[in-house]
């Protein structure tokens, strides 16, 4: 199957990072390019690191998502890195994270409205509105989830249709998955999103905090995984596959001797008829497991 992908692999004392987009099948069959994009950041003082995962989904009815979810990435790893990477402190509060948080995406939004204006509007648009319509920031739509790894807590922001599944704790012996709460969908049977270039965008934003020691992996994804990576078995409310989150966790939790394989493995799966049959959108994946402090998990495949 046509298709194109991004991957890398990054190492640093607490965590292994690896992330991956690939073109989905209707986009390799109409020509145009993956529209999802990731980026990474490790940032902090020796003793308090953190490390920012972003990932972002460009809207495909629009001309420049492409560069959009680009530029959305870089923004995220590189204001979330400094607005909550540089405190010399111990963890932050509940309150305070919550709130660093909602600066640096505020920051990040209006960065990424004045830029993709400065792109498209030119000198005689200055002043003109900064949301919605055609052209300018609306021609980059694109959604953003970030995750911001610290030692001890998690932060968590998220607009659009991205989401985070978490490694954390066990229960007879079996590791467990949650999924991080979702921005609420737009429309009345959630189809629609919400982009960072939407009038609504800061209002619409899910922030989160959590204090877990006990988190040792972490998935992102855009929603062309959504039907493999969530389940609704048990109901209306999705809940994380544990099948499926369990398997590429453990890829990475003892990664073989060939680190290009198994990024090209994870290549081939997300490009696999069984996953394109489910949604033939791009997709992207990033991942992270504890390499300090983590427990020792047997492995049950």
């Amino acid at each position: 199957m046509a298709g194109a992908a991004e991957n890398g692999r990054v190492q640093d004392p607490a965590w292994r990072v690896h992330g991956v987009s690939v073109r989905g099948y209707r986009h390799a069959q109409q020509g145009t390019p993956c529209q999802d994009a990731w980026a990474e950041l490790r940032t902090g003082p020796p003793h308090a690191r953190v490390t920012v995962l972003t990932i972002a989904d460009g809207a495909g009815s629009r001309p420049r998502s492409q560069e959009g979810a680009q530029l959305a990435v870089r923004l995220a790893t590189s204001v979330f890195g400094a607005r909550l990477g540089s405190r010399e402190s111990g963890p932050p509060d509940g309150e305070d994270l919550h709130a660093l948080q909602r600066e640096a995406f505020q920051e990040v939004l209006d960065t990424f409205l004045d830029n993709t204006w400065a792109l498209t509007a030119g000198p005689a648009r200055v002043g003109g509105p900064r949301h919605g319509g055609r052209g300018g920031p609306a021609d980059f739509a694109t959604t953003l989830t970030v995750v911001v790894l610290g030692p001890g807590w998690l932060g968590y922001t998220s607009l659009g249709d991205g989401f985070v599944v978490l490694r954390a704790g066990e229960a007879n012996g079996e590791p467990q998955f949650h999924l991080l709460p979702q921005p609420q969908p737009v429309g009345e049977y959630g189809n629609e999103t919400t982009f960072l270039s939407s009038p609504d965008a800061a209002l619409r934003v899910r922030i989160a905090c959590v204090r877990d020691d006990g988190i040792d992996g972490v998935l992102l994804s855009t929603d062309g995984l959504a039907q493999a990576a969530l389940s609704r078995a048990q109901g209306p409310v999705p809940l994380a596959n544990r099948s499926f989150a369990a398997s590429v966790l453990r890829s990475l939790d003892r990664p073989g001797p060939d680190r290009q394989a198994d990024a090209r493995d994870l290549e081939a799966l997300l490009l696999s008829d069984r996953l394109t049959a489910l949604n033939a959108d791009d997709k992207t994946l990033v991942r992270a497991v504890r390499t300090t402090g983590a427990p020792e998990r047997e492995d049950l495949s």
